[in-house]
């Protein structure tokens, strides 16, 4: 998943000097980012319901096969072109995306979504629909989770051509606070041009 859509998304490099965005800006934003993680994004996955969701979702798809994860995220998929929205409906219903709906809302402009993973890659809660269910196959998911405790990434700027805003996304693994065992991973879509200011 990337923010919203990713069709409407283009390199920074390709688009800085257009939008008066120095070129150098593209690494501008990694620690600002990094400091947003350690000092906000921290609390809101060390939450004992982000917790409790995130092992709750591991033990019940601990016995899933990556063939009912391709069919998971294909149902997904196709669930973001209906009105009949089961899986989708399923998720964004938990009291774990409600709170992550609310953390962005109260980001006033700075977060543009929130969603958290499980140790399989799959969407556990978030704050607006992504585009696919599973993220086990992509960066957020790799340098997060697969990187263990500890681990940031904070990934490139992208421009976002329906809002014309330049946005990043910073991933962190999700750590059990009873064993310090990685559960899960966050990530957390940012708007730079606020993060900037």
């Amino acid at each position: 998943m990337s923010f919203k859509s990713i069709s409407g998304l283009v390199s920074c490099a390709a688009v800085c000097a257009v939008l008066a965005m120095p070129a150098g800006a593209a690494d501008d934003h990694v620690k600002p980012m990094t400091e947003f993680a350690k000092n906000t994004v921290q609390a809101w996955i060390a939450d004992p319901e982000v917790v409790a969701a995130v092992k709750a979702q591991n033990e019940e798809n601990a016995g899933l096969s990556q063939a009912d994860i391709d069919r998971l995220d294909k149902q997904w998929r196709a669930e973001t072109k209906s009105s009949n929205r089961p899986l989708i409906d399923s998720v964004l219903g938990k009291g774990v995306s409600r709170k992550l709906k609310d953390a962005r809302s109260d980001a006033r402009g700075l977060v543009t979504e929130i969603f958290i993973m499980d140790n399989k890659g799959l969407n556990v809660g978030q704050s607006d629909v992504t585009s696919d269910y599973w993220q086990g196959d992509e960066a957020k998911w790799k340098k997060s989770y697969q990187a263990g405790a500890g681990a940031i990434f904070v990934d490139d700027v992208e421009l976002d051509e329906s809002t014309q805003t330049f946005q990043s996304q910073l991933s962190l693994p999700i750590v059990d606070p009873a064993n310090g065992a990685v559960i899960g991973a966050v990530t957390v879509g940012v708007n730079v041009n606020e993060l900037l200011q």
